[in-house]
Order: C-alpha cells, then sequence, then structure tokens
C-alpha cells in the first residue's frame, strides 16, 4: 500500500518567479545613482565571471568557510564592478550594500502567472507547502513582498540548512520538518540535477518544471515534465489518495 501525499516541496526562483531585469541593467541602475556611467553587456560579463569564481571558490555562500551570504554577495558584486574599472573603495562598499538589500524589493521581481493560483490549487487539495531552495537568507523577504510566503508552512534556504541541493543531507533536514516519509512528499524545480533527480534520487515525487522546453532527457518520463505549473496539481491528486 503506497503512502498517500502530504507535502509539496517548492523550488523558488525560476520556478515561481523570476529576476525581472537583467543582473548587468540593475548593478548599471545602482551605478548610475553615484554617478558612474556602465554598460550593461559588460557588467553582466564581469557579473558571471565573478560570480563563477566564488562560486567555486566558496561554494553556497562560503558557509563552511565562516562567511554568509551577504559578505558572499558583497565580494561578488565588488569583485565584478571593479573588472567594470571602479576601484573607489567607498564606491563599491555603497553600492555592493545598496544591491544586496535592493534586491528584496518587489520591483526586482517577477512573479509567473501559473505560481499563486497553482499554490492555491495545491492547498485546496489538502496538501502543506514548504520551500526548499538553494538562495541566501533574504528569500523570505522576497517571498513577503512577492505576496507568496503566506502560502509556506515553512522555507529552507541553502544558507540556513548550511549545505545546498543537490545534496540529499538538505532533503533530509527538510522530511524532518515535514514529519511523513519521503513516499507522501513531492517536489518541483526548474533544475534536473538540483530538482529533479536530487528529489528523486531520495525517494520524493520529484517534477521537473520546463517552461521553455529545454531539458530532453531520454531518462525523464513525460508525466514527470511539465511545461506549466498548472499541470502540477492534477499529478499530484494521482497520489493523494
Amino acid at each position: 500500500m503506497r503512502a498517500p501525499l502530504r507535502w509539496v516541496l517548492w523550488d523558488v526562483k525560476d520556478t515561481l518567479l523570476k529576476v525581472r531585469a537583467s543582473v548587468g541593467e540593475q548593478y548599471c541602475k545602482e551605478a548610475k545613482r553615484v554617478g558612474l556611467n556602465l554598460n550593461p553587456v559588460e557588467v553582466e560579463a564581469a557579473f558571471l565571471k565573478a560570480y563563477r569564481h566564488h562560486s567555486s571558490r566558496s561554494p553556497n555562500y562560503g558557509i563552511s568557510q565562516g562567511l554568509d551570504g551577504r559578505s558572499w554577495w558583497i565580494r561578488v558584486v565588488r569583485d565584478t564592478f571593479s573588472q567594470c574599472r571602479v576601484q573607489d573603495p567607498a564606491l563599491l562598499n555603497a553600492m555592493a550594500h545598496n544591491l544586496y538589500y535592493s534586491f528584496c524589493d518587489a520591483e526586482n521581481w517577477e512573479v509567473f502567472p501559473d505560481s499563486k493560483k497553482t499554490l492555491e490549487s495545491c492547498s485546496s487539495l489538502g496538501l502543506e507547502l514548504g520551500v526548499v531552495s538553494n538562495f541566501d537568507n533574504r528569500l523570505k523577504e522576497i517571498l513577503r513582498v512577492c505576496g507568496l510566503l503566506s502560502h509556506f508552512s515553512f522555507l529552507i534556504t541553502s544558507e540556513k540548512a548550511g549545505i545546498a541541493k543537490p545534496s540529499p543531507a538538505i532533503f533530509e533536514q527538510v522530511l524532518q520538518k515535514c514529519g511523513v516519509p519521503a513516499a507522501s512528499v513531492a517536489h518541483i524545480g526548474d533544475h534536473y540535477l538540483n530538482d529533479y533527480l536530487a528529489s528523486r534520487s531520495v525517494g520524493l515525487h520529484g517534477f521537473l518544471l520546463d517552461r521553455d522546453n529545454k531539458h530532453k532527457h531520454p531518462d525523464l518520463p513525460a508525466e514527470h515534465r511539465l511545461s506549466s505549473l498548472e499541470e502540477l496539481p492534477p499529478q499530484l491528486q494521482q497520489h493523494i489518495n
């Protein structure tokens, strides 16, 4: 006899919401506030280089090295602007500080049109909802200002957990929160490894959100790949009773 579904876990970025403008555009907007005129394409390229460097050198916000999300992001932003020939330490610090906190503003995020309706549909099926996301601790405030936080019973970020997806350890923390076996939990996200394969590897009902039809993995059953969140509730309903 199979265990009935009781919980749905959610990834957030690029699943429920996305950054409204490119990083290059947002960083240039901040630079303009302090009198600098930078090229968004150049800034975007510099950001990607800085982000990859720090992600490799200090994974998951450098938690294991004594850093936290804020100090990690400050380093990324400073390095980004330094590559664009900004050398004034005071300016670098001011822009890094402002950008870190401005990403908590609702104006910087776009909630996908199917997000709220799907969250409500899942709750109406009697399912509890939780978040497990490779994100820093700003996520709670971002969900709040975007009108999504009230849908969730708990929120676990990789910064808070001290470990990131696809590690099974973060899902083990989440399952403790849920208080039910893995077979009673589903997970939805947009990343094939971090969300789909990782959740399936620990026994969850994993679903891959593929809005742009970019995932062509031969081992991905059609019923596990969703082109819209609206396809999720009918799939979950099959596992409830």
